[in-house]
Protein backbone atom coordinates (compact mmCIF):
# COMPACT_ATOMS: atom_id res chain seq x y z
CA UNK A 1 0.00 0.00 0.00
CA UNK A 2 1.06 3.52 -0.83
CA UNK A 3 0.02 6.00 1.46
CA UNK A 4 0.18 9.93 0.90
CA UNK A 5 -0.79 12.13 4.23
CA UNK A 6 -2.87 15.16 2.50
CA UNK A 7 -3.79 16.57 5.80
CA UNK A 8 -7.14 15.66 6.57
CA UNK A 9 -7.33 11.95 5.65
CA UNK A 10 -4.63 9.30 3.91
CA UNK A 11 -4.43 8.29 0.16
CA UNK A 12 -4.06 4.73 -0.45
CA UNK A 13 -3.19 2.90 -3.49
CA UNK A 14 -3.20 -0.78 -3.17
CA UNK A 15 -0.69 -2.35 -5.54
CA UNK A 16 -0.86 -5.91 -4.22
CA UNK A 17 -2.60 -8.69 -6.33
CA UNK A 18 -2.35 -11.53 -3.98
CA UNK A 19 -5.19 -13.67 -4.83
CA UNK A 20 -5.90 -12.74 -8.45
CA UNK A 21 -5.75 -14.92 -11.06
CA UNK A 22 -4.80 -12.53 -14.31
CA UNK A 23 -5.21 -14.27 -17.90
CA UNK A 24 -2.54 -12.72 -20.56
CA UNK A 25 -2.78 -13.87 -24.12
CA UNK A 26 -0.30 -13.11 -26.50
CA UNK A 27 2.28 -13.71 -23.38
CA UNK A 28 4.96 -15.54 -25.27
CA UNK A 29 7.42 -12.22 -26.12
CA UNK A 30 7.04 -8.55 -26.34
CA UNK A 31 4.24 -6.62 -24.11
CA UNK A 32 2.93 -9.67 -23.01
CA UNK A 33 5.45 -11.50 -21.62
CA UNK A 34 6.19 -8.00 -20.01
CA UNK A 35 2.23 -7.41 -18.74
CA UNK A 36 2.87 -11.06 -17.37
CA UNK A 37 6.09 -10.12 -15.62
CA UNK A 38 4.47 -7.28 -14.44
CA UNK A 39 1.37 -8.63 -12.92
CA UNK A 40 3.50 -11.63 -11.35
CA UNK A 41 5.92 -9.63 -9.60
CA UNK A 42 2.74 -7.44 -7.70
CA UNK A 43 1.68 -11.22 -6.92
CA UNK A 44 -0.75 -12.32 -9.08
CA UNK A 45 -0.64 -15.81 -10.45
CA UNK A 46 -0.58 -15.31 -14.11
CA UNK A 47 -2.04 -17.32 -16.61
CA UNK A 48 -0.04 -17.27 -19.57
CA UNK A 49 -1.65 -18.18 -23.74
CA UNK A 50 -0.28 -18.39 -26.75
CA UNK A 51 0.66 -20.70 -29.90
CA UNK A 52 4.40 -21.16 -28.76
CA UNK A 53 4.42 -22.94 -25.55
CA UNK A 54 7.92 -23.85 -25.80
CA UNK A 55 8.44 -19.97 -25.28
CA UNK A 56 5.85 -19.62 -22.42
CA UNK A 57 7.51 -22.21 -20.77
CA UNK A 58 10.44 -20.38 -21.06
CA UNK A 59 8.93 -17.68 -19.42
CA UNK A 60 7.42 -19.63 -17.02
CA UNK A 61 10.62 -20.81 -15.42
CA UNK A 62 11.64 -16.85 -15.18
CA UNK A 63 8.54 -15.99 -13.42
CA UNK A 64 9.14 -18.57 -11.14
CA UNK A 65 12.70 -18.19 -10.43
CA UNK A 66 11.66 -14.40 -9.44
CA UNK A 67 9.24 -16.05 -7.00
CA UNK A 68 6.16 -15.81 -8.74
CA UNK A 69 3.54 -18.03 -9.72
CA UNK A 70 2.89 -19.09 -13.61
CA UNK A 71 0.48 -21.49 -15.59
CA UNK A 72 0.75 -21.91 -19.27
CA UNK A 73 -1.90 -22.74 -21.47
CA UNK A 74 -2.31 -23.35 -25.31
CA UNK A 75 -4.42 -20.90 -27.23
CA UNK A 76 -4.94 -20.06 -30.85
CA UNK A 77 -7.08 -16.65 -30.78
CA UNK A 78 -8.60 -17.39 -34.77
CA UNK A 79 -9.94 -21.04 -32.92
CA UNK A 80 -13.09 -20.50 -31.48
CA UNK A 81 -12.66 -24.02 -29.96
CA UNK A 82 -9.14 -23.06 -28.89
CA UNK A 83 -10.54 -20.23 -26.89
CA UNK A 84 -13.33 -22.13 -24.78
CA UNK A 85 -10.97 -24.79 -23.91
CA UNK A 86 -7.38 -22.57 -23.33
CA UNK A 87 -9.83 -20.91 -20.94
CA UNK A 88 -11.78 -23.96 -19.27
CA UNK A 89 -7.93 -24.89 -18.99
CA UNK A 90 -6.91 -21.54 -17.24
CA UNK A 91 -9.60 -21.87 -14.32
CA UNK A 92 -8.90 -25.61 -13.91
CA UNK A 93 -5.15 -25.09 -13.14
CA UNK A 94 -4.99 -21.44 -12.15
CA UNK A 95 -8.89 -20.47 -10.37
CA UNK A 96 -11.49 -17.89 -11.48
CA UNK A 97 -9.84 -15.15 -13.84
CA UNK A 98 -10.14 -12.05 -12.56
CA UNK A 99 -7.98 -9.81 -14.73
CA UNK A 100 -7.44 -10.88 -18.71
CA UNK A 101 -5.07 -9.19 -20.44
CA UNK A 102 -6.24 -9.39 -24.00
CA UNK A 103 -2.96 -8.99 -25.94
CA UNK A 104 -2.40 -11.03 -28.55
CA UNK A 105 -2.02 -8.93 -32.06
CA UNK A 106 -0.65 -9.45 -35.62
CA UNK A 107 0.23 -7.03 -38.45
CA UNK A 108 1.10 -6.32 -42.28
CA UNK A 109 2.80 -3.81 -44.05
CA UNK A 110 1.40 -3.43 -47.13
CA UNK A 111 -0.90 -0.58 -49.24
CA UNK A 112 -4.53 -1.04 -48.85
CA UNK A 113 -4.55 -1.74 -52.72
CA UNK A 114 -2.09 -5.05 -52.30
CA UNK A 115 -4.07 -6.54 -49.19
CA UNK A 116 -5.41 -9.88 -50.09
CA UNK A 117 -8.40 -11.98 -48.57
CA UNK A 118 -6.29 -13.66 -47.05
CA UNK A 119 -4.03 -10.85 -45.15
CA UNK A 120 -7.59 -9.38 -44.04
CA UNK A 121 -8.42 -12.14 -42.69
CA UNK A 122 -5.10 -12.78 -41.08
CA UNK A 123 -5.31 -9.48 -39.38
CA UNK A 124 -8.44 -9.20 -38.40
CA UNK A 125 -9.22 -12.65 -37.05
CA UNK A 126 -6.37 -12.16 -34.54
CA UNK A 127 -6.73 -8.36 -33.59
CA UNK A 128 -10.67 -8.23 -33.51
CA UNK A 129 -12.57 -11.36 -33.81
CA UNK A 130 -10.00 -13.25 -31.30
CA UNK A 131 -9.92 -10.51 -28.80
CA UNK A 132 -13.72 -10.23 -28.88
CA UNK A 133 -14.36 -14.25 -28.33
CA UNK A 134 -11.56 -14.63 -25.58
CA UNK A 135 -13.11 -11.30 -23.84
CA UNK A 136 -16.73 -12.82 -24.53
CA UNK A 137 -15.79 -16.28 -23.02
CA UNK A 138 -13.94 -14.95 -20.23
CA UNK A 139 -16.98 -12.88 -19.09
CA UNK A 140 -19.66 -15.44 -19.30
CA UNK A 141 -17.44 -16.31 -16.49
CA UNK A 142 -17.25 -13.46 -14.71
CA UNK A 143 -21.03 -12.58 -15.20
CA UNK A 144 -22.14 -16.14 -13.72
CA UNK A 145 -19.76 -15.13 -10.46
CA UNK A 146 -20.54 -11.93 -10.10
CA UNK A 147 -24.57 -12.76 -10.10
CA UNK A 148 -23.70 -14.82 -7.06
CA UNK A 149 -21.49 -12.05 -5.25
CA UNK A 150 -22.54 -8.95 -6.33
CA UNK A 151 -19.29 -6.89 -4.89
CA UNK A 152 -17.09 -8.83 -7.09
CA UNK A 153 -15.05 -7.00 -9.31
CA UNK A 154 -13.23 -7.98 -12.33
CA UNK A 155 -10.89 -6.67 -15.05
CA UNK A 156 -10.47 -6.73 -18.88
CA UNK A 157 -7.63 -4.70 -20.70
CA UNK A 158 -8.04 -4.62 -24.44
CA UNK A 159 -4.69 -3.74 -25.89
CA UNK A 160 -5.49 -1.44 -28.82
CA UNK A 161 -2.96 0.77 -30.05
CA UNK A 162 -2.65 4.21 -31.43
CA UNK A 163 -2.85 3.21 -34.85
CA UNK A 164 -6.87 2.36 -33.51
CA UNK A 165 -6.83 6.11 -33.20
CA UNK A 166 -5.25 8.00 -36.08
CA UNK A 167 -3.86 6.23 -39.69
CA UNK A 168 -0.41 5.25 -39.96
CA UNK A 169 0.88 4.38 -43.22
CA UNK A 170 1.49 0.85 -44.73
CA UNK A 171 -0.77 -0.75 -42.00
CA UNK A 172 -4.45 0.46 -42.96
CA UNK A 173 -6.02 -2.84 -42.28
CA UNK A 174 -4.01 -3.11 -38.56
CA UNK A 175 -5.29 0.79 -38.02
CA UNK A 176 -8.89 -1.13 -39.01
CA UNK A 177 -8.50 -3.93 -36.52
CA UNK A 178 -7.30 -1.30 -33.08
CA UNK A 179 -10.43 0.99 -34.27
CA UNK A 180 -12.68 -1.66 -33.96
CA UNK A 181 -10.92 -2.99 -30.28
CA UNK A 182 -11.41 0.68 -29.01
CA UNK A 183 -15.07 0.32 -29.96
CA UNK A 184 -15.50 -3.39 -28.35
CA UNK A 185 -13.63 -1.81 -25.39
CA UNK A 186 -16.48 0.77 -25.08
CA UNK A 187 -19.86 -1.71 -25.75
CA UNK A 188 -18.12 -4.61 -23.17
CA UNK A 189 -18.10 -1.19 -20.72
CA UNK A 190 -21.27 -0.20 -20.95
CA UNK A 191 -23.09 -3.68 -21.31
CA UNK A 192 -21.36 -5.56 -18.47
CA UNK A 193 -19.98 -2.63 -16.19
CA UNK A 194 -23.40 -3.48 -14.12
CA UNK A 195 -21.73 -7.28 -13.65
CA UNK A 196 -18.85 -5.15 -11.97
CA UNK A 197 -16.20 -5.98 -15.00
CA UNK A 198 -14.53 -2.93 -15.77
CA UNK A 199 -13.02 -2.68 -19.30
CA UNK A 200 -10.64 -0.26 -20.61
CA UNK A 201 -7.83 -0.20 -23.40
CA UNK A 202 -4.76 0.49 -23.74
CA UNK A 203 -3.44 2.27 -26.87
CA UNK A 204 0.39 2.04 -26.77
CA UNK A 205 2.64 3.95 -29.20
CA UNK A 206 5.63 2.75 -30.62
CA UNK A 207 7.32 0.72 -28.34
CA UNK A 208 10.72 -1.30 -28.73
CA UNK A 209 11.14 -4.78 -27.83
CA UNK A 210 12.74 -7.94 -29.76
CA UNK A 211 10.25 -8.00 -32.40
CA UNK A 212 11.11 -4.61 -33.82
CA UNK A 213 13.82 -3.31 -32.33
CA UNK A 214 16.15 -4.27 -35.62
CA UNK A 215 13.78 -2.00 -37.92
CA UNK A 216 14.35 0.70 -35.23
CA UNK A 217 18.04 0.39 -35.57
CA UNK A 218 17.58 0.80 -39.57
CA UNK A 219 17.46 3.99 -41.52
CA UNK A 220 13.79 3.97 -42.19
CA UNK A 221 13.04 3.00 -38.37
CA UNK A 222 15.12 6.24 -37.57
CA UNK A 223 13.96 8.48 -39.51
CA UNK A 224 10.11 6.88 -38.52
CA UNK A 225 11.46 7.51 -34.84
CA UNK A 226 12.52 11.04 -35.51
CA UNK A 227 9.01 12.51 -36.61
CA UNK A 228 7.99 11.78 -32.99
CA UNK A 229 7.59 14.27 -30.27
CA UNK A 230 10.61 13.57 -28.21
CA UNK A 231 12.44 11.35 -31.19
CA UNK A 232 12.44 8.09 -29.16
CA UNK A 233 10.44 4.50 -28.67
CA UNK A 234 8.69 3.30 -25.92
CA UNK A 235 9.77 0.75 -23.68
CA UNK A 236 7.47 -2.27 -22.03
CA UNK A 237 8.04 -0.96 -19.01
CA UNK A 238 6.64 2.44 -19.86
CA UNK A 239 3.24 0.78 -19.82
CA UNK A 240 3.72 -0.93 -16.34
CA UNK A 241 2.03 1.58 -14.17
CA UNK A 242 -0.92 1.65 -16.73
CA UNK A 243 -1.43 -1.62 -16.90
CA UNK A 244 -1.29 -1.67 -12.92
CA UNK A 245 -3.62 0.61 -12.25
CA UNK A 246 -6.13 -1.00 -14.44
CA UNK A 247 -6.16 -4.05 -13.15
CA UNK A 248 -5.94 -2.79 -9.98
CA UNK A 249 -9.42 -2.74 -7.38
CA UNK A 250 -8.67 1.08 -7.57
CA UNK A 251 -9.68 1.33 -11.05
CA UNK A 252 -13.49 0.64 -9.85
CA UNK A 253 -14.27 3.88 -11.34
CA UNK A 254 -12.42 3.50 -14.61
CA UNK A 255 -14.44 2.01 -17.41
CA UNK A 256 -14.34 2.13 -21.01
CA UNK A 257 -11.64 4.59 -20.83
CA UNK A 258 -9.51 4.35 -24.15
CA UNK A 259 -5.52 5.45 -22.65
CA UNK A 260 -2.92 6.48 -25.04
CA UNK A 261 0.36 5.60 -23.94
CA UNK A 262 2.95 7.30 -26.50
CA UNK A 263 4.74 9.92 -25.48
CA UNK A 264 2.28 12.55 -26.78
CA UNK A 265 2.38 11.11 -30.71
CA UNK A 266 -1.26 11.70 -30.97
CA UNK A 267 -1.31 14.62 -29.92
CA UNK A 268 0.98 15.66 -32.57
Amino acid sequence: MITTDTGSSAVGIEVNFEGKIALITGASSGLGARFAKVLAQAGAQVVLASRRIERLKELRAEIEADGGAAHVVALDVTDYASIKSAIAHAETEAGQIDILVNNSGVSTTQRLVDVTPEDYSFVMDTNLRGAFFVAQETAKRMIARAKGDPKKQHRIINIASVAGLRVLPQIGVYCMSKAGVVQMTKAMAVEWGKYGINTNAICPGYISTEINEDYFASEPGRKLIDMLPRRRPGKPEDLDGLLLLLAGDDSHFINGAVISADDGMTAM
